[in-house]
């Protein structure tokens, strides 16, 4: 190589190795090198309801109908179909409870594989859950008509009746429009179900791991949050089997779907950063956090940001504690795509958000190794990017 040859090819090594380094925010001294990162479908924004278990759970969806099908085209399905199906099995158990289950905006990554197997999905432009003239989600008057029925028909005490099953329906079309009985896509007549049947997806493949030692571990346990309104199982692993599980999915082609509290100071959208720091008192919060989790949240200050340093060292005894003091709780659902490492060899999840496009990462943000140990609520992903060793222990394979 002459030197002229080689000093060309030094230049393109720099400029291919900074293409590959990222950072959180604008003059951070953060630098992210990829180590994996897979197929997604571009970033949305839930708006200002309280649905981003249905936006994760099926932007992890969208990347495994791409994954399995070999395609970079995303389909983009649609998350108000999953809403409005929720809403209505959310409200007989309501009933049928007398009152004593959960019945508000959120919901669980259970929601999604009962609405597909029981009713089908659509496509996203079929079923767009928006009123005319608007292109952005808040349902808080409409959960508000719909929290009314529900006491209502609660206090009368006589169970399921067509009555108020009917005004609570009329609620869901005027909010939400009418539910599609058969559409077409790309010039085939479809339904629900047979839309389904057509993307290759199996809703029998995936399963939610979460770890609390609370109950044993390697079995299945009801993960025990307001959400699961469904009471359904999930199988109980230890810590670090569920960090070491997201860690072998992502290298072996998989992504994530993610619950998580992120109501914690080191947990920062705007910041396009989620960690665990030694003192975080020094983060300076201003404004707050809506009630829903829904939009990038308070401002958060700090050199933590910016300046890469130690974090906290979390035990599965320390996870425990802030589940048990109810200082670790369900509050959103996200989608982990990829895989980074920092300038000191530290572990980073990229994560695609709900609330937009407006942080730095342009909808993303990077979670280091502590904080998903500490305030992961619980995984969701195809049983196959689970280790062979643990999908044994848990009867999976």
């Amino acid at each position: 190589m002459n030197f002229r040859i080689l000093i060309v090819a030094i230049f393109a090594n720099c400029a291919l190795t900074h293409a590959q380094l990222k950072t959180n925010v604008e003059g951070s001294k953060f630098e992210f090198k990829k180590v994996v990162s897979h197929d997604v479908s571009p970033v949305e924004s839930q708006g200002r309801a309280g649905t981003c278990w249905s936006f994760s759970a099926l932007s992890f969806l969208e990347s495994e109908i791409m994954r399995i099908n070999k395609t970079d085209k995303p389909i983009l399905l649609s998350e108000m179909f999953i809403v409005r199906k929720a809403y209505e099995a959310k409200a007989q158990k309501y009933i049928r409870m007398d009152g004593n289950t959960n019945f508000g905006q959120g919901g669980a990554f259970h929601d999604i594989p009962y609405v597909i197997k029981n009713y089908g999905i659509v496509p996203q432009n079929v079923y767009t859950g928006l009123k005319k003239k608007s292109d952005t989600y808040n349902h808080a008057e409409m959960f508000k008509k719909l929290n009314e029925i529900v006491v209502n028909a609660r206090a009368e005490g006589k169970g399921i009746q067509k009555s108020w099953v009917d005004a609570y329906n009329a609620v869901l079309d005027e909010e939400l429009g009418e539910l599609p009985e058969t559409f077409k896509y790309k010039g085939e007549k479809y339904t629900p179900k047979t839309f389904y049947n057509s993307l290759g997806i199996d809703m029998n493949d995936y399963v939610s791991i979460t770890s609390f030692i609370n109950h044993p571990l390697h079995s299945k346990c009801m993960l025990e949050i307001p959400d699961n309104w469904l009471w359904e199982v999930s199988y109980n692993v230890s810590l670090d089997e569920m960090y070491e599980t997201v860690l072998h999915a992502l290298k072996s082609g998989y992504t994530v779907a993610w619950g998580a509290d992120v109501s914690e100071k080191g947990f920062s959208f705007k910041n396009g950063l989620a960690i665990v720091p030694l003192k975080k008192e020094e983060i300076v919060v201003e404004g707050q956090d809506n009630e829903n989790f829904s939009d990038a949240g308070a401002d958060k200050k700090s050199s933590y940001f910016t300046q890469p340093d130690s974090e906290v060292e979390v035990t599965q005894k320390m996870r425990q504690k802030g589940y048990d003091h109810k200082e670790t709780t369900d509050d959103h659902g996200m989608h982990i795509v990829g895989l980074y490492k920092d300038k000191k060899g530290r572990n980073f999840f990229l994560v695609k958000n709900s609330w937009g496009t407006s942080n730095y990462p342009k909808g993303y943000l990077y979670v280091s190794e502590s904080y998903f140990k500490l305030k992961t609520i619980n995984i969701y992903l195809h049983k196959d990017a689970i280790q062979d060793m643990l999908a044994s222990k848990l009867g999976l394979n």
